[in-house]
């Protein structure tokens, strides 16, 4: 779906339409090449500007998926869970570098190595992990 509407209801519904990504027209073009690459592919995506409303329809797991979520955010370093907050708040990787005062190359290795560490696929797993883990992550 692309679309100038990201509200948090026009993605829900979105989702439960059975979409396959979510993209804003204010993307920038490389990014919608992504998206329409991924969803070609039979993956989801999502624009980063969208992930703060899909996080907040997810509340956390304070059970036994809580606990591994908060184990498995423990091998990050803190400049990793830095990296990690930002993206869990929808922000691109040039967001997250002006942010944190690094450049948009230093962002993409430091995701790559926590979506490694992590086991997770994508910045959505990574950040719904992060959800997962609570306050403490």
């Amino acid at each position: 779906m692309l679309t100038a509407f990201g509200d948090e209801e026009n993605v829900r519904l979105a989702l439960q339409q059975g979409v396959s990504g979510f993209v804003l027209k204010s993307c920038e073009p490389d990014e919608l090449i992504r998206a329409v690459r991924a969803a070609h592919a039979g993956q989801a995506y999502l624009s980063p500007a969208v992930t703060r409303h899909v996080l907040g329809m997810v509340s956390f797991d304070t059970g036994e998926r809580g606990r591994d979520a908060a184990r498995r955010l423990a091998a990050l370093t803190p400049r990793e869970l830095d990296v990690l907050r930002e993206v869990a708040e929808g922000l691109s990787n040039v967001e997250v570098g002006r942010r944190l005062h690094m450049s948009e190359a230093t962002v993409k290795t430091y995701v790559s190595r926590i979506l490694t560490k992590l086991g997770c696929a994508n910045r959505v797993q990574a950040a719904l992990l992060l959800r997962d883990a609570g306050p403490q992550g």
